[in-house]
């Protein structure tokens, strides 16, 4: 599948032992330079080539032949006689698998994390051992300084590096739900760290609370993740978040419980409030022999506790390899796909994550505030506490909103994204798909309530896809503490700053922001739990529609808005047109009426001396009218421009398999209308953007290579 990362600096060299090979593409990375002089193929260097390789992949009856490249940054297979094109990006290799020896050749399976799945026969097995160990070392790397962020550049597009960066404030985010106030504010405890190294610098927490208390409750939580705010409700009910406290059998902590006792003060309109704990009972109960657990009801005043059974990231984890296995057979029939599904239990794990989020928005809405823990609070307690303020508030429900809350809930807060994720070489056991559910459980109330988010579907599978891909320096690390010492700010691009780039791409079409309601409703029966085909089953085309709904909803609305912003600078060139008519028809009248009234003979000799003289003077009645005659010429000539400078019909998106520059088009590339030509091409040919004259907002919009040429020289021979 073609994707929408930067070229790859490639190299072509000789076939030689993984090790060395590897070694010279860090050194490249690093250095910028090799020991041998680059082959350039197509304007690209190439690190090394296999020729006659067969793709073999479950989406096509027919195998592609073809060769394949290894590059700095991708995998890449190119079919010549198909024109296609698949980039694979090291980051995003889940896993690699040498299948026994064929006539044809050794077989090479890869998994990626974006459920692409795809098997490269190669014809000598030296070959395909040498890729493997490569592959290896570069989709896994051991020093976190050898991810892709560090060393990618922004090619095609001008986004400064300090772009969306400075987007989001921790602070601002508080504001906007009215903190500080009397019952909340803000403790500096934390401004090195020290409180709780996996928390924000910034905590907000009960006014009433003393430092004493704060720090007495922080020793007594897992890894110090004491009990801070998370969400403030419009009502005071509040969504507070912690880890496990440390109770054992029968320890207590005096400020603990004095904590707690804050947090419900902090709300007047209840004398009680929910702790709730999203492990299975029988889960706490087996961390009291580590000397952790749960809260001992005897000990908490006002407090009822809930357990709601949200199994841990090693269940998950286990789910997720079911899902990939049942969507990879090779010929599924309906029983073996449901069966498969079913065994999994991933739908289950979705109903059971969306049901938690319920139970504590639907106590907020009540009134009553929740304390929400899980073992360390930074996996299922980021999921629910985020699902929760979505379904609350519907700022969460904006491009900008959920960005907002990612931030807050997850970067903020101390979600564990580079061990989750495996950004590096680490113990597979702390892998665990704990965002792609927040992402799954996202697009299921999409389903539900599709006038009531900003943002689609691809939104939700970019901000999936970069998560993996380590591209920008967004999700690298496990807290804020470990961005800040990585100073990924300085040296890496962000993905949001990518985003605000392309916020056309990730529009609801049928988005009605008058409309949304405050508070969602889910209905969480089993039957409206819904299988996400496209994100675990994206590259599978011949199951998707033609044309996505969502691209030609997109489109229709560009090419009307483009329409409607043409039509407005129409209006106003008519109308100043039709005053200019007027003018000159008035002051044709006028003239006339003149004449009429000069029937006083001094009058009239005064009148026919100041006609006479000065024949040269340049208020003279015919320079005047040259001067106008030129001007409108000109202006004429402007509007005649103006017209053909934006495209009134664009070309249909059906039926247009591939770019003008032979680039494929599949179900998750998106196709794109120049607005100046309206022809269709692929994100690689149309990245120029530039104001057309026939618009008359002036702002930017994307135009294909050809098209901005023009224009560009146009604006040239203008000024000349």
């Amino acid at each position: 599948m073609m994707q929408d990362y930067v070229d790859p600096v490639l190299y072509n060299r000789k076939l030689t032992s993984s090790p060395s090979m590897y070694v010279r593409i860090k050194a490249w990375l690093l250095l910028g330079k090799d020991d041998e002089s680059p082959e350039l193929i197509r304007g690209s260097l190439i690190n090394q080539k296999v020729e006659n390789v067969r793709m073999l992949d479950r989406y096509s009856k027919t195998p592609s032949q073809g060769t394949l490249y290894l590059t700095a940054t991708h995998l890449i297979f190119v079919d010549p006689d198909a024109k296609k094109e698949t980039w694979i990006l090291h980051m995003h290799i889940a896993s690699l698998e040498k299948l026994p020896l064929t006539t044809t050749g050794s077989p090479l399976l890869i998994r990626c994390k974006t459920f692409l799945s795809v098997t490269f026969v190669i014809p000598k097995e030296r070959d395909c051992h040498d890729i493997y160990t490569t592959l290896q070392q570069l989709s896994q790397p051991s020093n976190v300084e050898d991810l892709y962020c560090f060393q990618y550049t922004a090619s095609f597009e001008d986004i400064p590096k300090t772009s969306g960066w400075n987007m989001f404030d921790l602070r601002s985010e508080y504001k906007r739900m009215g903190v500080p106030n009397d019952h909340w504010c803000l403790t500096m405890l934390n401004k090195d760290y020290e409180l709780c190294d996996t928390y924000p610098k910034f905590l907000y927490v009960p006014s009433t609370a003393s430092t004493t208390v704060l720090m007495g409750s922080s020793r007594f939580r897992s890894k110090g993740r004491l009990p801070v705010l998370s969400y403030l409700h419009h009502n005071k009910a509040s969504i507070s978040r912690c880890s496990q406290p440390l109770s054992g059998f029968s320890a207590r902590c005096l400020e603990d419980e004095q904590m707690l006792n804050h947090v419900l003060r902090t709300n007047p309109n209840s004398s009680f409030m929910y702790v709730v704990d999203t492990r299975p009972k029988i889960n706490a109960i087996a961390n009291r022999a580590a000397g952790k657990g749960y809260e001992n009801e005897a000990f908490y005043e006002n407090i009822k506790f809930h357990f709601l059974g949200v199994e841990n990231i090693h269940v998950m984890r286990n789910s997720l390899i079911k899902i990939v296995e049942t969507c990879e057979q090779k010929n599924p029939t309906m029983n073996s796909f449901l069966s498969g599904l079913e065994s999994s239990g991933w739908l289950k794990h979705i109903k059971s994550i969306l049901e938690t989020s319920w139970f504590i928005a639907q106590a907020l809405e009540d009134n009553i505030s929740v304390v929400v823990h899980c073992s360390d609070g930074w996996d299922r307690t980021a999921q629910v506490c985020s699902l929760a303020s979505l379904l609350l508030d519907p700022y969460y429900r904006t491009i900008e909103g959920f960005q907002a809350l990612i931030e807050k809930d997850w970067l903020g807060f101390g979600h564990k994204f580079s061990e989750r994720c495996g950004h590096v070489q680490s113990d597979n056991k702390e892998v665990s798909p704990v965002f792609t559910q927040l992402l799954d459980a996202t697009w299921q109330l999409m389903q539900q309530f599709p006038l009531t988010f900003q943002f689609n579907e691809r939104f939700l599978l970019t901000i999936h896809d970069h998560v993996m891909s380590c591209q920008y320096g967004t999700f690298i690390g496990n807290c804020e503490k470990d961005r800040l010492d990585l100073r990924l700010s300085e040296r890496t691009f962000s993905l949001w700053g990518y985003m605000s780039y392309h916020l056309s791409e990730y529009i609801n079409p049928v988005y009605v922001e008058d409309e949304t309601p405050g508070i969602l409703i889910p209905n969480l029966c089993p039957q409206n739990i819904r299988f996400w085909r496209g994100m675990y089953c994206r590259f599978e085309n011949g199951v998707h529609p033609r044309e996505p709904l969502g691209d030609l909803l997109l489109a229709t609305c560009d090419h009307s808005r483009s329409l409607e912003d043409h039509i407005k600078y129409l209006t106003k060139k008519i109308s100043s047109v039709k005053s200019l008519i007027l003018n000159v028809t008035e002051k044709k009248k006028s003239k006339h009426d003149d004449t009429n009234l000069l029937d006083n003979k001094y009058l009239y000799e005064k009148n026919a001396r100041l006609e006479s003289s000065d024949d040269n003077h340049p208020l003279k009645t015919d320079h005047l009218e040259k001067d106008k005659s030129s001007t409108d010429t000109k202006g004429a000539q402007e509007v005649m421009s103006s017209l053909d400078s934006v495209a009134l019909d664009w070309k249909t998106l059906r039926n247009i398999s591939e770019c003008g520059c032979s680039a494929p088009f599949d179900h998750f590339s998106r196709k794109y209308h120049c607005r100046k030509c309206g022809d269709v091409f692929c994100i690689r040919c149309i990245d120029k953007q530039v104001i057309l004259p026939g618009h008359l907002t002036l702002r930017a919009v994307p135009v294909c290579r050809p098209c901005f040429e023009k224009i560009q020289g146009s604006s040239v021979e203008a000024v000349e």
